[in-house]
């Protein structure tokens, strides 16, 4: 069997790859785990999104974890930072989202939260793995042993008065905004905040029926609420993904506003008012150059990671750093919550704009993005990883590299889970950078075969 979690926990197609017997095991093996480090029986925290599959998963996560003698504080339909928040709140031991996040409804995933509120780390996760592989069934439990379920009251309510008090906003009105839901965590909590700040907010996507999650809406697919801007003529409009954890904007000509330039709004925001650790954002390999130098030019300094919101958080803890995120919106903002939070980053960007008196274009009028072009390459599987050893495919990517030399880059990564090798050029002219791209590819689908 091959290694169950991925970047972002365990994810996979509901009632086939994530059955409601794999997820009663994962609930056993994870309360040995704890019960193991604390010597005591583990609390968890659990929340989900509005998938149709959440209900049935839950009930083996569940059932799997009070069968080990652990005990669950149910936290209901709820963004994925709200988890990492009520975990501090209750003092729990871990906390655990049943979502797959930005994929279609018929996947369902299971990601865990320490005790701190951040994401588990690696060697947790494989001890976690090997007690699910060698069906480690250590206790007997009965009697009062056996672990108990407590419906949490109000969750919404704590996650907004927690995001209140960090944020320090009086009030959003005279801000017209248009809120999509995805159709999913954010649906209830996203309108609820917005409203008691006294924004005026139009809603898309927030009548969540089992099956309409990130379905041509969200921050995956922000035509409608392009569209809804325009049509409103609103300030600019805001897109979270199915658990709440990223989030995109739409400016008020409609047109997309990304993670870089969020992450580029906010960090200037935060240097601005003498709040940006070390003057530094953290970003990932993917993210624009155009960015990058006008970080440069506002002299904030780039610390730059592999691809993975966990890599991100890793190395703001390590360092000390307080922003850092990725293009597809997933933003940390240490000082408010310990992992990506949508709702919290779209109301930092709203206080920033309300406190300048300038929509989201305006506060990034310096920035220029380079056209991106990705171009996915397949090849063997067996043979995804070797394009850097083969020295036709390293001699084509040198030459390439040299001709965009400090006006564009070429990246190249393998896919975890498909055999694809992607490649990525970054440039100031469109055609060409694809023609690059193209060829590129081809070649490395060619030579690994």
């Amino acid at each position: 069997m091959g290694r169950l979690f991925g970047t972002d926990g365990v994810r996979g197609v509901a009632n086939t790859q994530l059955s409601s017997k794999l997820a009663h095991k994962i609930g056993y093996a994870a309360t040995i785990k704890l019960t193991k480090d604390n010597d005591k029986s583990p609390t968890f925290v659990v929340g989900m999104d509005t998938r149709i599959s959440g209900d049935m998963i839950y009930a083996g996560l569940v059932s799997g974890i009070m069968s080990a003698g652990g005990n669950v504080l149910n936290a209901g339909i709820i963004p994925t930072p709200a988890v990492s928040v009520l975990v501090k709140e209750f003092n729990a031991d871990s906390g655990i989202v049943i979502s797959a996040s930005h994929n279609p409804y018929e996947y369902n995933g299971i990601k865990f939260f320490s005790k701190t509120g951040h994401k588990l780390p690696d060697e947790v996760e494989d001890e976690i793995e090997r007690y699910i592989f060698d069906k480690v069934r250590d206790r007997d439990i009965v009697g009062d042993k056996i672990g108990r379920e407590t419906k949490i009251a109000y969750p919404g309510d704590i996650y907004i008065k927690y995001l209140l008090s960090k944020l320090d906003i009086d009030s959003l009105e005279g801000l017209n905004i248009v809120l999509d839901l995805a159709n999913g965590a954010t649906y209830k909590v996203g309108p609820e905040i917005f409203k008691k700040l006294g924004a005026n907010a139009v809603l898309i996507a927030n009548d969540p029926n089992g099956v309409n999650i990130n379905n041509k809406c969200g921050s995956t697919s922000v035509k409608n609420l392009s569209n809804k801007v325009l049509e409103t003529n609103a300030d600019f409009g805001i897109a979270f993904d199915g658990d709440g954890d990223r989030v995109i904007f739409v400016d008020d000509k409609g047109k997309e506003f990304d993670g870089d330039k969020i992450m580029y709004l906010l960090s200037c925001y935060l240097k601005d008012k003498g709040k940006l650790n070390k003057d530094t954002l953290v970003l990932t390999v993917m993210s624009n150059l155009g960015v990058k130098k006008a970080l440069k030019a506002k002299g904030i300094n780039i610390s730059e990671t592999g691809v993975g919101d966990r890599y991100v958080v890793e190395r703001m803890l390590e360092e000390g750093f307080n922003i850092g995120g990725e293009q597809s919106g997933h933003v940390i903002i240490s000082d408010i919550n310990s992992t990506g939070d949508g709702i919290a980053t779209a109301l930092l960007v709203c206080k920033a704009a309300k406190e300048y008196g300038k929509n989201v274009t305006e506060l990034t009028k310096d920035l220029v993005i380079y056209p991106q072009v990705l171009i996915n390459a397949t090849v063997n599987n067996d043979k995804k990883n070797d394009y850097d050893k083969d020295e036709v495919i390293v001699s084509a990517i040198k030459k390439i590299e040299e001709k965009y030399a400090g006006n564009g880059r070429v990246l190249i990564r393998t896919s975890g889970t498909e055999p694809l090798v992607r490649v990525m050029i970054e440039g100031e002219d469109q055609v060409e950078i694809k023609k690059d791209a193209t060829v590129l590819a081809k070649l490395i689908e060619e030579r690994l075969v």
